[in-house]
């Protein structure tokens, strides 16, 4: 079970940029895996945003953050990052890492890092 910790959330204004990043618990090392970025907005499932395969050369962005999000990652550092741009009040929620692409197939969720976009 790949254990893993998000951060880099925040407030931020309408249009501004945060970049997050996603990292193992442990001594876990992730080139071996696809990692996902997932959110779950107040009163909403939780939805995929983006996920990268585990050399990086392959990656699926979801329509609603297309041409503003980007995954990507570095193996040497062993993280996963998503930068936002563009940011829109409805980026709001809490946002997630984890194994995969599919939230059905995810087995295990940390606590997530808080992404508020108010002006």
């Amino acid at each position: 079970q790949l254990q893993l910790v998000e951060s880099g959330g925040g407030l931020v204004q309408p249009g501004g940029s945060l970049r997050l990043s996603c990292a193992p618990v442990g001594f876990a090392t992730l080139d071996r895996y696809t990692i996902g970025w997932f959110r779950q907005a107040p009163g909403k499932e939780r939805e995929g945003v983006s996920c990268i395969s585990g050399r990086g050369d392959s990656s699926y962005d979801f329509a609603d953050v297309k041409g503003r999000f980007t995954i990507s990652r570095d193996n040497a550092k062993n993280t996963v990052y998503l930068q936002m741009n563009s940011l829109k009040p409805e980026d709001t929620a809490v946002y997630y890492c984890a194994e995969g692409c599919y939230v059905a197939t995810v087995d295990y969720w940390g606590q997530g890092t808080q992404v508020t976009v108010s002006s």
